[in-house]
């Protein structure tokens, strides 16, 4: 762990940090010094991925459970001594015609995607309080600007995600809680990879980026790095793409 980082003293919150974003960002904050608490599915991998890190607690758990948050936020509390930084990344995609999606099919993804945030977000803000200020980020999508085909499920999660931090960056600025989005676009995950094996649709999104490639999860990660610091002290309220100006090139 890094001892002079720039996330050094801080204890820090990732959610779906078993893999793809989250899991690059999670190393990414432990790197720069913070004390993490990660949580993720059971099943996922977690405990696998951070065993020996005696700066980290593992918490397996779905997010949308009742007892979520007071478990993730409480056990950063107990083990680390307060919050300063809550990520929530955990999110779930589904591509599916519209009139095809089922009610529970929209009940789960907007439960995981935003209702699981503003839990987990409302959980930690006594703590962030606490310590006079903090950041929370919020994982939003190119999809949180504009639509694309069999998406209206998952852009709709991830338009409220935007809604949702830009309306909790007004109420909690008086605390100095800074609430931010970020927007990936591509980004070869896990979960992505088996779209990306298809060379059509892995070129088709090449192409919508003028940068010209698929994104990295650490693309992603030092967006998060940058707004968790002290280096992000006045921005909140902001959703930041990370898409190779892909959601402007549709």
């Amino acid at each position: 762990m890094g001892h002079d980082g720039k996330l050094s003293g801080k204890v820090a919150i990732v959610t779906g940090a078993a893999s793809g974003i989250g899991e690059a960002i999670a190393a990414l904050y432990l790197n720069e010094g913070a004390r993490l608490v990660v949580a993720d599915l059971p099943g996922h991998g977690l405990v696998r991925r951070f065993v020996n890190q005696p700066h980290v607690r593992t918490v397996e758990i779905d997010v949308t459970l009742d007892e979520a948050p007071e478990r993730v936020v409480g056990m950063a509390v107990r083990e680390f001594g307060g919050l300063d930084v809550l990520v929530n990344n955990a999110g779930i995609g589904l591509g599916k015609q519209f009139e095809d999606t089922t009610d529970a099919e929209f009940d789960r993804i907007m439960a995981v995607n935003v209702r699981a945030v503003f839990r987990m977000s409302r959980e930690a803000v006594p703590y962030l309080k606490a310590r006079g200020g903090g950041s929370i980020v919020n994982l939003a999508s190119i999809m949180s600007d504009t639509g694309g085909p069999l998406l209206a499920a998952y852009a709709t999660s991830k338009h409220a995600v935007l809604g949702l931090s830009r309306g909790m960056a007004v109420d909690l600025g008086k605390y100095r809680i800074r609430v931010n989005a970020l927007q990936p676009g591509s980004i070869l995950t896990g979960m992505s990879r088996p779209f990306f094996n298809d060379p059509e649709f892995r070129k088709s999104w090449e192409q919508k980026a003028p940068l010209g490639r698929i994104g990295d999860p650490v693309d992603v990660a030092v967006a998060a790095l940058f707004l968790a610091s002290d280096d992000a002290a006045f921005i909140s309220g902001a959703g930041i793409a990370i898409d190779g100006a892909a959601g402007i090139n549709f």
